[in-house]
């Protein structure tokens, strides 16, 4: 691969974003380059930024970081990321387009415009990261929960105990995509126009917004879940269904579908008495647990 860019140092410090570097053969030449380790916090970063890396990680990795994220296409990585992080999908195609004359050895890029100031500080600060510490550091701030990746150790026991399974984490990005695509179009859809919404994705109540309309003293909630095709299976929880059950006309499913093309949504009022046969799954499974006694 050609980079046209080296921000290479053997040490370097730019605001709050610091790196240290080692060193690593480029892929095409086995000339020994310096590869940087993210050291900043994503908190740190602004929402533009984040969206900036993730289009240096398309531009620079190409099918390499579309597989390390999960996904099958440019198309399904723009609309996942751009809806994840409060953004228009051609957002993210535009950072990778912009670019790309300085990453991409595939496509030419707006190779006729300058680069704008705020891309080339992201393009100096992370171009010379490696392609699974730049993947790494965008699943944590797309996924929270996914710093705990970086821990060697804890991923050891995670696999042992939960399992390693990735598509945990692609169906993470999934579903924020799908409830900030809510965030986006709500007003435009007719059942909730004039309704005042509160996200309670973190409240664990069954239901990821509370809807207030106007003249009413009763609320209802909306339960959003993503799809990257047009078609496939919907997992209620145990919570989700009987909240449905019990608020039942005031319980809307909104279903965003088709990440991997072109998203589109549907609304289900009452979803356990419409046209959605939910089938019971039942599973027993063997929880092991540790107890100890404090005596004294």
């Amino acid at each position: 691969m050609l980079y046209k860019v080296s921000t290479s140092r053997s040490a370097r410090r730019t605001g709050n974003h610091r790196v240290r570097e080692s060193p690593m053969l480029f892929p095409a030449t086995g000339v020994q380059r310096q590869v940087s380790i993210i050291k900043v916090n994503p908190g740190e970063l602004s929402n533009r930024d984040k969206q900036l890396l993730c289009g240096l990680f398309l531009s620079k990795y190409d099918q390499a970081a579309l597989h390390l994220l999960g996904f099958k296409s440019f198309t399904e990585a723009f609309n996942i990321l751009g809806y994840a992080l409060g953004a228009r999908p051609a957002s993210i195609k535009n950072y990778r387009d912009e670019l790309d004359p300085y990453l991409s050895t595939k496509r030419r890029g707006w190779h006729k415009r300058p680069l704008r100031s705020h891309c080339k500080r992201i393009l100096d600060e992370f171009a010379d990261t490696d392609v699974v510490e730049l993947g790494l550091f965008i699943k944590r701030f797309l996924c929270p929960s996914y710093a705990l990746q970086a821990e060697p150790d804890v991923r050891r026991v995670l696999a042992r105990c939960e399992g390693a399974n990735s598509s945990f984490a692609k169906r993470l990005m999934t579903g924020r995509a799908a409830e900030e695509y809510f965030v986006c179009h709500h007003e435009s859809i007719p059942e909730f126009t004039g309704s005042s919404v509160t996200d309670t994705t973190q409240w664990g109540c069954g239901f990821d917004f509370k809807l207030v309309f106007e003249q009413s003293d009763l609320f209802s909630v909306v339960e959003v879940k993503g799809m990257r095709s047009r078609i496939g299976q919907i997992l209620f929880t145990d919570l989700e269904h009987a909240m449905a059950e019990t608020l039942a006309e005031r319980y809307f499913l909104v279903v965003v579908r088709n990440f991997a093309d072109k998203p589109f949504h549907s609304v289900f009022r009452n979803p356990l008495r419409c046209n959605l046969p939910f089938v019971r799954i039942e599973r027993k499974e063997t929880r092991i647990s540790w107890l100890t006694n404090l005596t004294s």
